[in-house]
């Protein structure tokens, strides 16, 4: 039995380098000095034998291919192959000239490549393999693709490689193979095939674009079904993009809305608040890349808590030595705030320098969803999204379902009367105050995920924050979700008609006519002396 088993795997090692082995007349135009017979070699070498093929190929890129004698070697290191049988050749032979290609040969090299790659056992090489393949993908791989049709399982690389069968059938000289393509590829959503299909809906025989009035129809036909399709992606990518913008609107105005619904404070710092929480998360990035490198793709989860506590400290502060003593004179208060935020602006120059500081995305973070070839959903937005949610929800039930949160409501409606039946509103204001900051804070690091971290990155989300604010209703969460998001959403897709200078001026005008009609925003409060 022993023997017999030998035997048997003597025949399978025997059998399988058959198998492998190339015939050597495919292989002699490579070492020719004609690009024309090289090309010829790669697409038959390419379809002849499609595994045994790729070592040789990989090789002849990389410009480790050689002529010794009269075969063709392939070098690795110290060690010499012969390219037609793959066997090793000892001693390797001393004389070997190199075989160079140029650009030409070089491209034609990359696309037999990743064809031949499309019969990988590992399913990423053969998706890499398929993208690469269809963005150049003509006549003469047309064989490869239908072997890899016929072996593929995966039924996302199956619908890639018969849109790259469909753009390679374009190429034929034969008017129903072109039409069953154009039909094929109008399925697709890609915008490159959108630029492929373009040419052909016009009929200019003295190029040869498209002579076909068949093949002309169904192309306009199968354009229009995916400019449709690209269209509603822009459309998606748009609210996709407003919700991101108006989740991080909404955190830098939640904490606007408490504070100015409680004490009535038109706070010009509150941008600054958001760089305190972006630069919070900076300095917590910095701990953990220089103590705990380990664990620098969980920095984020330290971050939030220390951006929050840091905005809260400064709120606080900023209430207990300067607000405090300016309560019931708004335009004092207006410049007062308005000098704390040069003040913080001036201090983070100093500490940290003028320009932007890199906070980076964790590893978990990186990249996004494709839903479309061109609606792709980054993750750093989808969780700013989850996080505003989050933080939503905490603000509701601290206001709902706690005694701070009471209180807080009970002086946004009467701050007399609150006082009356024994609510500190001194200490409320405090608290309230440095709660709003530190909803800022989280914003602030929730923003350094998206954009540049510096010490002026504050003073574009103030007036968007008060306008929420003023839109939704003052003291009103509903009303800055609502308000917030609906923003996000608006000025994106106005953005996309008319650029983003026109758009935020449209919006600023909107708001002032709706202000106009309805001073008390879209939620009124609700109290019997709340107009007092």
């Amino acid at each position: 039995m022993r023997k017999f088993g030998l035997l048997l795997g003597g025949w399978l090692f025997y059998v399988s380098s058959l198998c492998a082995a190339i015939d050597p007349a495919l292989l002699a135009p490579l070492a020719v000095d004609d690009s024309e017979k090289r090309i010829a070699a790669i697409a038959a070498l390419a379809q002849a034998a499609p595994e045994a093929a790729l070592p040789v190929l990989t090789a002849l890129a990389d410009e480790s291919l050689a002529v010794a004698g009269e075969r063709i070697v392939r070098v690795d290191g110290e060690r010499v192959f012969d390219a037609a049988s793959n066997r090793e050749i000892a001693p390797p032979p001393a004389e070997r000239e190199p075989i160079s290609i140029n650009n030409r040969v070089r491209r034609e090299l990359a696309g037999a490549l990743a064809a031949l790659r499309l019969f990988s056992s590992e399913r990423e090489v053969r998706w890499q393999a398929v993208q690469e393949v269809a963005a150049s993908a003509d006549a003469k791989m047309l064989p490869l693709l239908d072997k890899a049709l016929a072996g593929e399982t995966d039924p996302a690389i199956r619908n890639r490689l018969r849109l790259a069968h469909a753009q390679a059938s374009l190429g034929s000289d034969d008017p129903a193979i072109r039409l069953g393509a154009v039909v094929a590829l109008g399925e697709s959503s890609d915008p490159k095939v959108r630029q492929l299909l373009l040419p052909l809906t016009e009929k200019r025989t003295e190029t040869g674009v498209e002579a076909d009035s068949a093949v002309r129809a169904a192309a306009r036909t199968s354009l229009r079904a995916i400019e449709q399709r690209l269209a509603w992606a822009d459309n998606l990518t748009r609210a996709f993009t407003g919700l991101s913008l108006g989740s991080i609107l909404l955190l830098a105005a939640l904490g606007l809305a408490i504070t100015y619904g409680v004490m009535g404070v038109i706070n010009m710092a509150h941008g600054e608040l958001l760089m305190v929480g972006a630069y919070a998360a900076w300095a917590t990035q910095s701990v953990f890349r220089a103590h705990l490198p380990d664990l620098l793709d969980w920095y984020l989860l330290a971050a939030i808590p220390t951006g929050f506590l840091a905005a809260a400290l400064v709120g606080v502060l900023m209430e207990r030595v300067v607000i405090r003593h300016l309560y019931g004179r708004p335009l004092e208060t207006l410049l007062a705030t308005w000098g704390i935020s040069l003040f913080l602006m001036q201090v983070a120059r100093t500490l940290f320098g003028a320009q932007n500081v890199e906070v980076a995305n964790p590893v978990w973070m990186a990249g996004g969803i494709e839903v479309l070839p061109n609606l792709l959903l980054p993750w750093n937005r989808i969780m700013i999204i989850a996080f505003s949610i989050a933080v939503l929800t905490a603000v509701w039930a601290m206001l709902n379902l706690s005694r701070l949160g009471m209180f807080v409501r009970a002086v946004t409606q009467n701050r007399a009367m609150a006082g009356c039946v024994g609510v500190p509103t001194g200490r409320v204001d405090t608290l309230a105050f440095g709660l709003g900051a530190g909803i800022a804070g989280l914003g602030g690091v929730a923003l350094s995920q998206i954009a540049n971290v510096g010490p002026d990155m504050g003073q574009g989300y103030i007036v968007d924050s008060f306008m929420v604010v003023v839109l939704g209703g003052v003291g009103q969460l509903a009303g800055a979700v609502w308000a917030a998001l609906g923003l996000g959403v608006f000025t994106k897709f106005l953005e996309g008609w008319t650029g983003a200078v026109v758009a935020k001026i449209i919006v600023l005008v909107l708001i002032i006519i709706f202000i106009q009609k309805r001073p008390q925003g879209l939620f009124a409060l609700k109290g019997r002396f709340v107009d007092a």
